[in-house]
């Protein structure tokens, strides 16, 4: 260690010590990053979770998590979509764990806030893609549009008068993108 710069970096446990303050924490990078969040990201959070699990247990398809739920990334990262879903039969004989994930999503969600800046977004979305993640969608509540990923170079846009889709990842899904944005 030179002198005067910390090069310890912060560990699963001190990321699960953080408090429930109503902010989002990650470790990102050997370090906890922290997104605040604002009201309307939590409205959209929600009503999108809510649509997404009424249709999730009408057909048996799994499992929908909401931002408390970290997944470990092959790369040492925890991360913590906005909204997210595993398909059932993903967890061993359908025991869900009792701390972060070693499954990654088979939909992440993040739900853009003013402080989010854009690289951050795009390294996180790119950091799902390369896990494994098979649909990732970004909402833009300001802009009232949203991002459809599905690798780095197949990147769909929703509008406002668009519809984010499920398509294979969660079966006969369709949420207009106006019911979610307040």
């Amino acid at each position: 260690m030179q002198a005067g710069i910390d090069t310890s970096r912060a560990t699963e446990a001190q990321l699960r010590a953080m408090p429930g303050d109503g902010r989002k924490y990650e470790l990102v990078d050997g370090r906890i990053a922290v997104s605040p969040a604002g009201t309307r990201h939590g409205v959209v959070a929600v009503i999108l979770a809510a649509r997404l699990l009424e249709h999730v247990e009408a057909h048996d398809l799994g499992y929908v998590l909401d931002s408390s739920t970290g997944f470990r990334m092959p790369g040492g990262n925890v991360r913590s979509p906005d909204v997210s879903f595993v398909r059932r039969g993903r967890y061993p004989d359908e025991h869900l764990p009792v701390g972060f994930s070693d499954v990654v999503p088979d939909l992440a969600v993040e739900i853009l806030s003013p402080e989010d800046r854009p690289r951050a977004v795009l390294d996180k979305v790119g950091e799902y893609l390369e896990a494994g993640v098979s649909l990732v969608w970004v909402i833009d509540p300001e802009a009232r549009s949203a991002a459809v990923h599905r690798s780095l170079a197949a990147v769909d846009e929703v509008g406002p008068e668009g519809a984010l889709v499920g398509a294979e990842v969660v079966p006969g899904f369709r949420c207009p993108l106006a019911r979610l944005l307040p």
